[in-house]
């Protein structure tokens, strides 16, 4: 298997903070180079040599990186795509944890898209969708199955993840014709487009990224859903009541791909989001939070009707 290799350049004070994160995103294989600790390392074990590599001493020199390496294809570049968006959450929080960058093999943020291009192709997804990038669309024959154009730039959401790809074979089964839906934490737009696809009348997606927000009208435009239909706001329904009443309620089905932090705290805020029989789909569960979260939606007065699972993943459809 290939493998990606990517770092984040943080501080001292951020290494705590990052590598919690990434293990909330289920990324636990980590290296960790500090300059702080190497000069504590050096000076408590002074009797052991006599000098210091330059060239180690200078590459220690201010940094603070944290290496950790995915797989080299579909999965990979959509966890990628989480991990960068939580960053941004991270240096929304307005703390000194330095630059918060992150590269790949050296390639820097903005060449991640067309460096990844090569590893996305065209995904048939349940019994009626197929996934079709944007630059395939033309060499794509997509049958009966309804396409779903994406480019999805540095987002979140390429259809190729399974927490993605559980919540697009269940909107096959729950999207029956005229529903209005909330997508939180909308990355690409592609479960709102997908539900939009399949019949749902209107949607409303939202994510914290702004890069979200042209992204997701980006990829409607490339499947001929305007803007009338499909709304794209940025706003944290968690951290800003009046962003969260702004969204009003009576919703038929609320979906959230995101991670099982955000969906224990969004739980108690479905019901009045929600109508009378609505469904809430959530997914981003990895295994291990999985009864917590189910904890959480019950103790929210959500009923869990549907369990799915893929590769380590779990995804429930809930209703009140």
């Amino acid at each position: 298997m290939n493998w990606l290799e990517l770092h984040i350049d943080t501080n001292h004070q951020g290494l705590e903070p990052v590598e919690a994160m990434l293990s909330s995103l289920g990324i636990d294989g980590i290296s960790i180079e500090d300059e702080e600790e190497f000069r504590d390392f050096l000076e408590g074990n002074r009797q052991y040599w006599d000098y210091v590599d330059e060239d180690l001493d200078k590459r220690m020199t201010g940094r603070s990186r944290i290496t950790f390496y995915l797989p080299a294809g579909g999965d990979g570049f959509a966890k990628m795509g989480e991990v960068r968006l939580a960053l941004e959450a991270l240096r929304a929080e307005g703390q000194d944890w330095g630059p918060l960058l992150m590269t790949l093999n050296n390639v820097q943020d903005g060449d991640w898209e067309n460096s990844w291009k090569q590893y996305y192709k065209p995904m048939e997804i349940g019994e009626r969708l197929i996934v079709v990038p944007q630059w395939e669309a033309e060499e794509t024959e997509t049958g009966d199955r309804v396409p779903l154009l994406l480019d999805p730039g540095l987002t979140f959401g390429t259809g190729g993840h399974a927490t993605t790809r559980m919540c697009l074979t269940a909107l096959e089964k729950i999207v029956s014709g005229g529903e209005r839906v909330l997508d939180l934490g909308c990355g690409s737009g592609i479960l709102s487009i997908a539900a939009l696809r399949l019949g749902a009348a209107s949607a409303r997606a939202v994510d914290i990224d702004p890069m979200c927000q042209n992204v997701a009208y980006d990829n409607a435009a490339l499947n001929g859903i305007r803007r009338d239909t499909l709304e794209v706001l940025v706003g944290n329904v968690l951290g800003d009541g009046s962003f969260l009443e702004s969204l009003g309620g009576g919703y038929d089905l609320v979906l959230a791909n995101i991670v099982a932090d955000v969906i224990l705290g969004i739980a108690p805020l479905v019901k009045g989001l929600l109508k009378p029989g609505g469904v809430f789909l959530c997914s981003g569960i990895i295994e291990g939070r999985t009864l917590e979260v189910c904890q959480g939606l019950t103790a929210a007065g959500l009923d869990i009707e549907e369990t799915y699972g893929d590769n380590g993943w779990y995804a429930y459809l809930c209703k009140i």
